[in-house]
């Protein structure tokens, strides 16, 4: 009874796909954060519409760079984020597929898997 998605950590847009419902998600790979503490504040189109409007206290970035995380636990959040929006009044975990880029070392490989284990 899960639900099975297949998850593309694009380095512009995060891509959420289901079988029984083609693309459930697509999202910008952005996450506004509060940098004295850490907290993130917006993920997706929310977070892309503060890109140079925000107080100094919020950094927008992209955690991921070239395919790869580049930042892991912004990464963590943003796909947990994702991955709730995509699943809702799911009462399931679903099972996982991660699309990354086919030269990625085997640290970054651990780094995407770890990521997605870690978001629930």
């Amino acid at each position: 009874m899960s639900k099975d998605l297949g998850v593309d950590l694009g380095t512009k847009n995060t891509l959420v796909y289901s079988k029984s419902k083609g693309v459930i998600l697509n999202e910008p790979s952005v996450v506004a954060v509060h940098a004295k503490n850490g907290t993130v504040l917006a993920v997706g189109r929310d977070a892309k519409e503060m890109i140079g409007k925000t107080p100094e206290h919020v950094v927008v970035v992209r955690p991921l760079s070239g395919g790869v995380i580049a930042d892991f636990d912004v990464t963590r959040v943003m796909l947990k984020i994702f991955l709730d929006r995509a699943c809702k009044g799911s009462l399931f975990r679903p099972r996982i597929t991660v699309c990354v880029p086919s030269g990625i070392t085997d640290v970054e490989r651990r780094a995407v898997l770890e990521a997605v284990v870690r978001s629930g």
